[in-house]
């Protein structure tokens, strides 16, 4: 294995995406990071909750070949504390971004002989155990939200600190960008993507803002659609809760990268292919991606017999259980030592029963 698949998520720090680096705009560190990143040993990309992802999931990787998907690889984080704790599993690593696939076969080149790399998203987890020859996996992990790399590296236009082209895409391959869906989207589609997945309370007023400025000339930059969405949103408004406009980033990135779709279409796709004793775990970054994964995982934890019968029936008792109390959230410690996981919440679950038929 340890090669690249011909179609591969992140495991640096992960965010959603609305968040100043963490060290600000100092183009010094930021350059020493790139170039630590490049390399696939970057410590300034802390993985989010690393320890209790290792202590949830470990217990179901420790059989000699049990196989860790990880379906948002990104710079392999998470992963190598896996492949260092677990010595008998194998690691298939999935990621849309190519970038961060060959960061991560860097990091992870002393494991070459248990890793396999395959570029597709993460709802094609089946397609990518296909590919790796393996029939189940003994543990999944989605560490949803945009990586560190992406908004570390100011040309993919995800960060509005900086200048950048209004970009966005997490798989360079793909042919819609931010720049298209901001200055060609209808005023009624384009505030639904404000409001339903940026969570804009002022959707309607930042897209006619949108709306007269592109009449006068394309909008095709992150400062200038910053400076746009700032001045469009009250000053009240604007004096707390962050910088103006990073409710209509994360809109626009969910938007162009589809993932609230991929995300609905991958949990029952990884759960599917669970093996019994086997857990996923996700970690979310916003309200929209922990719900669906709260929905996702509880349906499948409940028993579905008919109130009316005075037994459960052994067709409708579970296939999971849960593993977390409702959403456990990063440390303090680690919030502080690490801000980009101030907004995670993670979730977890293990197979108990085959999948229902």
């Amino acid at each position: 294995m340890g090669d690249i698949g011909q179609d591969g998520g992140t495991g640096g720090a992960r965010t959603d995406g609305s968040g100043v680096p963490a060290d600000g705009e100092n183009p010094a560190g930021e350059q020493a990071r790139l170039d630590a990143a490049r390399s696939g040993a970057d410590p300034l990309h802390v993985p989010v909750m690393l320890d209790r992802i290792v202590e949830l999931l470990a217990p179901a990787l420790e059989r000699p070949g049990a196989v860790l998907v990880d379906g948002t690889l990104g710079l392999g984080g998470h992963s190598e504390a896996l492949l260092r704790a677990c010595p008998g599993m194998r690691l298939v690593g999935v990621d849309r971004d190519t970038t961060a696939l060959e960061r991560s076969a860097a990091r992870l080149a002393p494991y070459a002989d248990r890793t396999h790399f395959v570029h597709a998203v993460y709802s094609d987890i089946p397609r990518a155990l296909d590919e790796a020859g393996a029939a189940e996996a003994d543990a999944v992990l989605l560490d949803l939200g945009v990586s560190s790399p992406q908004l570390d590296e100011t040309d993919r236009g995800f960060a509005y600190a900086h200048d950048a082209p209004l970009d966005m895409r997490m798989d360079r391959d793909q042919s819609l960008t931010a720049a298209e869906v901001v200055n060609t989207y209808p005023v009624a589609e384009l505030t639904r993507v404000l409001r339903t997945y940026g969570e804009e309370r002022f959707a309607s007023r930042v897209a006619r803002a949108i709306e007269r400025q592109r009449a006068q000339a394309p909008i095709e930059s992150t400062r200038a659609l910053a400076e746009l969405v700032r001045e469009a949103i009250p000053a009240a408004t604007r004096r707390t809760g962050g910088h103006p406009a990073k409710r209509a980033f994360q809109g626009l990135r969910i938007e162009v990268n589809a993932e609230l779709s991929i995300l609905e279409r991958a949990l029952p796709a990884a759960i599917a292919r669970l093996a019994g004793g086997g857990r996923v775990a996700v970690l979310s970054y916003h309200s929209l991606e922990d719900r669906m994964t709260k929905r996702a995982l509880a349906a499948l934890a409940t028993d579905t017999t008919p109130a009316d019968l005075p037994v459960p029936l052994p067709e409708r008792q579970p296939e999971l259980r849960l593993l977390t109390r409702g959403a456990e959230l990063p440390t303090d410690e680690e919030n502080e030592r690490n801000p980009r996981a101030q907004s995670a919440r993670l979730r977890a679950a293990e197979r108990v029963r085959p999948p229902r038929q």
